[in-house]
């Protein structure tokens, strides 16, 4: 009898849809990590625009200690350069096909990388970048002004929105979601109002929510379609020198103000563990005591990761 020889196949010789299929299992650590260098078939696999629809970062977080003075944190020089290296291999790769871009929130990203990343992925859509510490004023506009598809948006509550919203306006023709992680009150409200009226859908879920600021949205933002408010402690604000109160239950007229939304997502039951939280921290989420990965949550899918 002839004997048979099994003929033993190359990594380099896989199906293309097979290598796509196993990448597609890697976090962007692995991915860049240097499969692309094995052969020129790998590379072209890692080229895929199917890889690189979303650049998820939230596996990373700055190697950082809290300081008293802003920007209230200091990252060690070290990750930095490590933040900068897997950045600039994943832009690379990428080929300006990146459409999500996503940071975990304790990510400080500086303005140079910021836009740095802003000018390689120029057709972004949606951006969740829940810390600015490190971020100033002309290091985000910079990048609005190149995200002019930018559809979405997940970020902290800022001191002064109305520079990021006049430039949003000015510049994101379709911009339509908003999630604030952080205290939500009548300027943020107003800010809003004016600058993106015709904002469809809106989260505020687990912050401190002032009642007439809500109130404002309801009445005011006439295009809006879903609302989330879910765990948000509620907060109503009589004139002074009576003490601000927070609202067990929504009343009768907010309810009847939100009818007209197609949805309208709320949750501010004693039994509910993130109700609890959101009291415990007043408002404002301390999101690193709590499961990792729980900041990603929202009742509102097209803004939950």
């Amino acid at each position: 009898m002839e004997e048979s020889h099994a003929v033993a196949r190359r990594w380099e010789d896989l199906d293309t849809d097979i290598l796509l299929k196993i990448f597609q299992s890697f976090d962007i650590v692995q991915l860049t990590s240097g499969i692309a260098c094995v052969c020129s078939s790998w590379h072209m696999a890692c080229c895929d625009p199917l890889l690189w629809k979303t650049l998820d970062l939230s596996v990373m977080k700055s190697d950082f200690i809290k300081i008293p003075l802003e920007p209230y944190v200091y990252v060690d020089a070290h990750f930095d350069k490590t933040l900068t290296r897997l950045l600039k291999r994943s832009l690379i790769l990428s080929q300006g096909n990146i459409m999500t871009l996503i940071f975990h929130f304790n990510l400080y990203v500086s303005d140079d990388q910021l836009t740095y990343t802003a000018e390689r992925c120029p057709h972004l859509r949606r951006l969740v970048m829940p810390a600015w510490n490190r971020i100033k004023k002309t290091g985000i506009c910079k990048a609005i002004r190149i995200w002019r598809d930018l559809e979405s948006l997940t970020m902290p509550s800022i001191a002064n929105p109305p520079y990021l919203m006049e430039e949003i306006a000015n510049n994101c023709k379709n911009f339509s979601e908003l999630k604030v992680m952080g205290p939500f009150d009548n300027f943020f409200a107003a800010t809003i109002i004016n600058y993106l009226p015709k904002i469809k859908v809106l989260s505020l879920r687990c912050s401190m929510l002032v009642k007439d600021a809500l109130i404002s949205i309801l009445d005011d933002l006439q295009n809006l379609e879903v609302l989330n408010i879910s765990h948000c402690l509620l907060i109503e604000i009589p004139p002074l020198p009576a003490p601000r109160k927070i609202m067990g239950e929504l009343d009768q007229s907010i309810l009847e103000k939100a009818s007209r939304l197609r949805k309208f997502v709320t949750c501010m039951k004693d039994s509910c563990i993130m109700c609890q939280r959101t009291r415990n921290d007043e408002g404002l989420m301390r999101w690193y005591k709590y499961e990792e990965g729980l900041w990603k949550a929202d009742e509102v899918s097209s803004l939950s990761l």
